[in-house]
């Protein structure tokens, strides 16, 4: 990998892992498409790296949301009143709505490994996650804010996230998608969605940084990778802010459109070569 391709493929993390068009889809295909070929190892690494940059990403933008919910909920459990404040409920809603992707992700390791080495899969999972958008905003009634959410609001929208482990499906969209069919509008439930990616992709990233540390080619190839790893953060967090003024007008079918039109290019170019 180059210096031009590491910054490349970090602004495509940076704009898809927000925008509900599938970050690890556009990870797995704009290298396929454009014939980018790279080893194994350095491909895992900047992967990781990546991932790692807009973790921080979004955490820079909810940072005072972080702190106020992190705050409520050691006030809770100081006063052994765990919901007591809004913000506290909030935080156990985001870990609830995190457990069925951690489990499901360890269930079905060794088929999410293999769907990533698949442009083909990949491409299909593409259309689900444009059919998710669809039928976000076909059912969805647009009616609830955060302060409504429910127990089960939580855990329905983290099976939704649970899906979102293969290349294609897109975790942004499908946490909205989730949230909106539970009749969340669509601003709070892209907040949800992007506050419940944290736990998520920190854990990812902490499993990942073991694999990480022992890779010896690691040191010669960050030069390279962290041109990559800024373009990363910095587009993430513009993401994020782009998004949520997006959707407070906006329908997601473009996004829906978007991701057909690049699931049925892939299957084409798979075909032809």
């Amino acid at each position: 990998m180059n210096l031009l391709q590491s910054i490349i493929l970090g602004i495509v993390q940076g704009l898809t892992e927000f925008l509900p068009i599938s970050s690890s889809a556009h990870l797995v295909l704009v290298p396929y498409l454009l014939g980018w070929e790279f080893p194994e190892n350095v491909a895992f690494v900047f992967d990781v790296l990546v991932q790692v940059a807009t973790l921080f990403g979004v955490i820079t933008y909810f940072w005072k949301d972080l702190i106020a919910i992190l705050a409520a909920m050691w006030r809770g459990l100081l006063a052994k009143d765990l919901f007591g404040e809004p913000q506290a409920r909030l935080g156990w809603l985001l870990l609830v709505a995190t457990v069925p992707a951690g489990l499901f992700g360890l269930l079905v390791k060794d088929a999410i490994e293999a769907a990533f080495s698949n442009p083909a899969m990949t491409a299909v999972f593409l259309f689900v996650t444009a059919g998710l958008l669809v039928i976000a905003e076909r059912v969805g009634k647009r009616s609830r804010e955060l302060q409504q959410l429910t127990w089960w609001d939580a855990i329905w929208i983290g099976l939704f996230q649970a899906a979102a482990v293969f290349p294609g499906i897109s975790r942004s969209g499908a946490t909205i998608a989730g949230g909106m069919t539970h009749n969340l509008d669509r601003p709070p439930a892209a907040r949800f969605a992007f506050l419940m990616s944290i736990p998520i992709m920190l854990a990812a990233g902490l499993l990942a940084s073991t694999d990480l540390a022992q890779t010896p080619e690691l040191t010669s190839l960050l030069p390279v990778f962290i041109p990559g790893f800024i373009a990363a953060g910095v587009v993430g967090y513009l993401s994020i802010r782009w998004l949520l003024h997006y959707l407070i007008r906006h329908p997601l079918y473009v996004f829906a459109i978007y991701c057909i039109g690049l699931g049925t290019l892939t299957l084409i170019v798979y075909w032809i070569r």
